[in-house]
């Protein structure tokens, strides 16, 4: 059966949520993946207000969109990350308050429990995210990493993100973690670390991005055929590997993300979305 191809609104924030659902549609879109951030989706409106929620399905009407999924990235990074200056820029006032790491993380943690709740709200069964990382820093072991660095950040992990995946359970909604670099799973190997954390909690699953993998030399096909009853929504976007070394690798050089130069080689040509697609039909 064919699959509906949405419009994930984060990168637009900037526009408000009519003004991109009317390109959306000109763009051929079948509905769009609603970012909790910018005016597209408010959490705390959508919770006190039918109003509101109203508001965002007569958009959707408007313009012949349909909505599977809120996302609630930014938020759901600082319920387990080390906070610290770059995350007030990321989070609404409410949530970062005078900016002290237990208060974010705990503001954090009850707003993603209300992603939920909203999300419910909206009908929807899905609510795609990040997690954050207490260990992301020690990614890259030295000085040494102690030997039970990876028990104690995912320990924390599981304390934080539990109680969250339980309002998300009690509400018949999903959690997808989008694994990527700089959250608690970023490869094949982290993301089962993840899963066994929570022990395979019902609600938590992936939100599947084949691009963070092939910078990292990570099987993005393989991750398909782990996980296959985990996936709960996938992005997808066209991405380019350079075909020669270049002079900053997968770090980046310190350089602007958007600089050509920061590219690793691209070790089997330009097909991973055929073969990722390939592979998802026969799963």
């Amino acid at each position: 059966m064919p699959r509906p191809i949405t419009l994930f609104t984060g990168q637009w924030a900037d526009l408000t949520f009519d003004t991109l659902c009317a390109k959306a549609k000109t763009f051929g879109y079948d509905g769009v993946e609603i970012a909790c951030w910018g005016d597209h989706f408010e959490v705390d409106k959508a919770l006190n207000s039918d109003k509101y929620i109203r508001s965002r399905l007569d958009i959707l009407a408007k313009h012949g969109l349909k909505c599977f999924a809120i996302s609630n990235h930014l938020v759901g990074q600082a319920v387990c990350d080390r906070i610290d200056e770059r995350h007030k820029s990321i989070l609404p006032d409410r949530i970062w308050g005078d900016g002290q790491e237990d208060g974010v993380r705990a503001r954090a943690a009850e707003e993603m429990k209300n992603t939920a709740r909203a999300a419910a709200k909206m009908g929807l069964k899905l609510v795609p995210g990040f997690t954050g990382s207490p260990i992301w820093h020690m990614v890259y072991s030295f000085p040494p990493n102690p030997s039970d660095y990876l028990e104690k950040g995912l320990k924390l992990f599981a304390e934080m993100w539990t109680p969250i995946l339980d309002v998300f359970q009690a509400e018949g909604v999903k959690f997808g973690l989008e694994v990527h670099p700089t959250e608690i799973a970023f490869d094949i190997a982290s993301a089962e670390n993840a899963l066994n954390a929570v022990k395979r909690h019902p609600a938590f699953g992936f939100n599947y991005d084949p691009s963070h993998f092939g910078y990292q030399g990570v099987d993005y096909v393989a991750f398909i055929r782990h996980f296959a009853d985990r996936i709960f929504h996938v992005h997808m976007k066209d991405v380019w590997w350079s075909s020669k070394p270049t002079e900053a690798g997968v770090f980046g050089g310190s350089r602007a993300r958007r600089d050509g130069s920061c590219c690793v080689p691209a070790p089997s040509g330009l097909c991973a979305i055929g073969r990722c697609v390939r592979c998802g039909i026969r799963v």
